[in-house]
Order: structure tokens, then C-alpha cells, then sequence
């Protein structure tokens, strides 16, 4: 249990929050830090310039003994652990100072002096003193007249603020890690909640509870949009699977009549005793119900593979105007035969890259189908136009019952018949095929319907 809850995504989402702002927190008390003993060290600079410029004046005015009474008067006022004084001579030589009791580890740096007579203005030292590595600012300072001075300020009292600040910012840095771990762990709770309605939803569905959803709060957010989302692929499951159920009960029924009509053929001859004569008919309806089953399962197989991208097409420039006058002309016999008044209008010249057996086994179907379900007296027409930069658009229409306006588009899911068309022969699968074959070419068959009037199947093809 504490392995999946350090795996968790809440655990992590509170160590990134927690870190995020604890980091920003250190990195804002890190520059206020800076901030602060930089603006102290100025400060610092600038009061032993002052004194320094103090001095000069005095040097000016009252010569050196001047000089000697002010460095005396200004360490006792300020106290002689807290400022010293030091007059030099250029080559470094100290000549008078402050009581020194205090500063005897401060040494005058030769360094620093040449520094100070080669370039002029002021060199500021820090240097720690003592056991305790005391800080004390040092400035080398021309006085002028050949007079130098050296003069320091401790910083005790601000390593005092400092060490102050920094145990501060040790509790204010323990508290704000404390308190956004806390927030960030209820931030995370909080927003992986819907996550958590998204799981117990997925756990719960079965094959039996397919109807469940994931409740949606409405504030559409990124959560609800998951939680939209996941209601509508299980929309799309539940559909799928009821049209896999459904196919099931169509294929069943489809298969259950051949092979009962082979069985009892062989049942019949065989108590019969049959002569050679009826054992030949026997085999040649086995036959051509085997060959129905195998035509059904040859073309499940291509719409299946052309729904997958796999199908096999060979794509060329065709003549549709002489195909759908091909198909025409093969239906014409049929038309007449059930006394149907069968017309064509056919633009010439009309052409398109396609698959032509592909697509003249499409274009049968939609005919077939029109036949299929148009009675006696009817009509079917039959027309081919083309549109330029639209293109070319097969239209099959018929005078039959009409298809009801729910069953529109599941007309072309497979095994797919409407209850009235139950009588009617066929497997359910020509208009799966026909879109099927049509969407490939990157065309598509749509359709428009009035039931009692008739029905109007549209085939589009691009031209390239």
C-alpha cells in the first residue's frame, strides 16, 4: 500500500506543488537577502566615506594634530569596539590612531596602499577578526597632504540581523514547505477527483452494465471535458456492441437457412433411396448454396479490409459513362422481366481514377437493390453527371416502399434489412459494400428517402 501511494499521481502532484513553491519561497527570501545586505553594505560604505571626507576637511583646516584629536573624539563617541582610526604615511608607516586595543589583528595592507596611491578615490576591505570571525569593514582612504587613512566599522550588529534573518527564514521555509504539502495534497485530491469518478465508472462497466456514465459537474473544465469524452466513447462501445450482437443474429440467421436447406436436401435423397439423377440435383444445390455462403464471405471480407485500409485497389483513369451503361444494359433483362420501367441518362465522357471492378460491383448493388424493392410498374432511373472541380455524381433512384427515416443510415451497416425487406432475398451487405468501396475512392453514398414514394441513392467520386 505505501509503494501505490508514493506511485501515486496525487503523491507526485504534491511533491511538484510542494517543491514549485517552496522553491519559488527560497529563491524570493534567497534575492531579499542579497537585497537587504547589499543595500547594508552600501550604507556601511557609506558612512566611513563621510567620515572619511570628515577627516579630510579637518586635515585641511587643522593640520595633523587636528587630525589625531577628531580620530580620538570619534572612537570613543561610537565606542572603541565599534570604529578605529588609523593615519599612514604612503609608505604605509602608521603615524597616529584610534585606541587599537581592540584592532590589533587588522593590519595595514601593503596591497590596499598601493592600490590607493597609484589609483586615488577608495578601497573598501571586509575582514574577519576574532574567535568568532568577527566582520569589519575596512576603508583606505587619501586624505590628502601625503596623509593617508584607514578606517573600519564593525559589522557586529548587522551579523546580529543576519543571523536573525537566516534562523527566520529556517522556520518560515519549514513552515512553507509544511503548508504547501498540505495545500498541494488537497489541491491534487481535488483535482484528480474526477479522475477518480472516470476509474470507478471504467471499473464498474461490464458487459451487462454498458449503460452506466460518468457523472458531469458542468463546469467544463479539463476534467469535464475527460468525463464528456469518455461518455461519448462509451456511447460509441455501446453502439458497437449492439450492432456486433446484431450482426451476429443477422449472420446466424443468414447462414442457418442454406445450411438447413443443404441438410435436408442430403437428409431427403438419402431416405429416399435416390437414383443417380437426384443425387446429381442434390449436388448441384449444394453446391449453389455453397457458393452463396462463399459469396457472403468473400464480400464480408473485402469490407472488411476496406474499412481497415487494406483493401486491394488498383486505381486507374475509367470510364464511368461506360460502366454504369455496362451495368445498366446487364439489369435491363431483369427490369423487363419483373415489368419495371428501367431508364438511364448517362453524360458521356464522364472519367475518374477508380477501381472499375470495384466500382461497377458498387454501382450493381445500388441497381439491384433498386430492382430488389421497386414492385411491378414501377420505375428505376438511372443517371451519371459530372460537375467540373465537384465531380462525378451517380444517381440510382426508384418508385418502391421507401425507407423509414430511423433506418437511414443503418441501411448501410452490415447484415443490415429492414423488417418488410425480410422476404426479399439477399444478405444485407450490397449497400455496406457500396459505401464501403465508395469511401475508398474518397467519394461517399449517401441517400434521400419518402417512405410510399421511393428512394434516391447518391454515389459521388472525386475526379482525381
Amino acid at each position: 500500500m505505501k509503494l501505490v501511494f508514493l506511485r501515486s499521481l496525487a503523491f507526485r502532484l504534491t511533491l511538484w506543488y510542494a517543491g514549485i513553491f517552496s522553491l519559488s519561497s527560497c529563491i524570493a527570501f534567497v534575492f531579499f537577502y542579497l537585497l537587504v545586505s547589499q543595500t547594508i553594505l552600501q550604507r556601511i560604505d557609506q558612512d566611513l566615506q563621510d567620515k572619511a571626507g570628515t577627516f579630510s576637511a579637518v586635515l585641511s583646516g587643522k593640520g595633523i594634530a587636528g587630525v589625531k584629536n577628531l580620530a580620538v573624539m570619534e572612537a570613543r563617541a561610537a565606542g572603541e569596539k565599534k570604529i578605529f582610526f588609523r593615519l599612514l604615511y604612503p609608505d604605509g608607516e602608521v603615524f597616529a590612531s584610534s585606541h587599537m586595543a581592540y584592532w590589533q589583528q587588522i593590519r595595514v595592507e601593503k596591497e590596499a596602499v598601493d592600490q590607493l596611491i597609484n589609483n586615488g578615490g577608495a578601497i573598501f576591505k571586509t575582514v574577519a577578526i576574532g574567535p568568532s570571525d568577527q566582520k569589519v569593514r575596512v576603508l583606505y582612504h587619501y586624505a590628502g597632504r601625503g596623509v593617508l587613512l584607514q578606517t573600519g566599522l564593525s559589522m557586529e550588529t548587522y551579523a546580529h540581523f543576519f543571523a536573525a534573518f537566516k534562523k527566520v527564514f529556517g522556520v518560515t521555509m519549514a513552515i512553507v514547505v509544511f503548508l504547501s504539502a498540505l495545500f498541494g495534497w488537497f489541491m491534487a485530491v481535488k483535482a484528480l477527483s474526477g479522475v477518480a469518478r472516470i476509474t470507478e465508472t471504467a471499473e464498474g462497466i461490464s458487459g451487462q452494465t454498458l449503460s452506466a456514465r460518468v457523472p458531469e459537474t458542468g463546469t467544463n473544465d479539463e476534467l469535464d471535458c475527460l468525463a464528456r469524452t469518455f461518455n461519448k466513447m462509451l456511447n460509441r462501445i455501446e453502439r458497437l456492441v449492439k450492432s456486433i450482437v446484431e450482426m451476429s443474429d443477422n449472420i446466424a440467421h443468414d447462414l442457418k437457412s442454406p445450411i438447413t436447406r443443404i441438410r435436408g436436401t442430403a437428409e431427403i435423397t438419402l431416405l429416399e433411396k435416390a437414383d443417380v439423377g437426384e443425387y446429381q440435383a442434390m449436388a448441384a444445390s449444394t453446391i449453389e448454396e455453397a457458393d452463396r455462403l462463399l459469396d457472403m464471405i468473400n464480400t464480408m471480407l473485402v469490407i472488411s479490409r476496406t474499412d481497415a485500409g487494406a483493401g486491394d485497389y488498383s486505381f486507374e483513369q475509367t470510364d464511368i459513362s461506360a460502366l454504369v451503361t455496362s451495368a445498366c444494359d446487364l439489369f435491363l433483362p431483369v427490369a423487363q422481366d419483373r415489368q419495371i420501367d428501367f431508364q438511364f441518362t448517362i453524360d458521356q465522357e464522364v472519367k475518374a481514377q477508380a477501381d472499375k471492378a470495384m466500382i461497377q460491383r458498387a454501382v450493381s448493388n445500388l441497381i439491384d437493390n433498386a430492382l430488389k424493392y421497386t414492385p411491378s410498374g414501377g420505375r428505376v432511373s438511372v443517371a451519371v453527371k459530372h460537375k467540373d472541380r465537384t465531380g462525378v455524381f451517380i444517381e440510382v433512384s426508384d418508385t418502391g416502399r421507401g425507407i423509414d427515416p430511423v433506418d437511414r443510415e443503418r441501411i448501410f451497416e452490415r447484415f443490415f434489412r429492414c423488417d418488410p425487406a425480410r422476404g426479399q432475398g439477399g444478405t444485407g451487405l450490397g449497400l455496406s459494400l457500396a459505401r464501403a468501396v465508395v469511401r475508398e475512392h474518397g467519394g461517399d453514398v449517401m441517400v434521400k428517402s419518402t417512405p410510399g414514394q421511393g428512394s434516391l441513392f447518391v454515389m459521388t467520386l472525386p475526379l482525381f
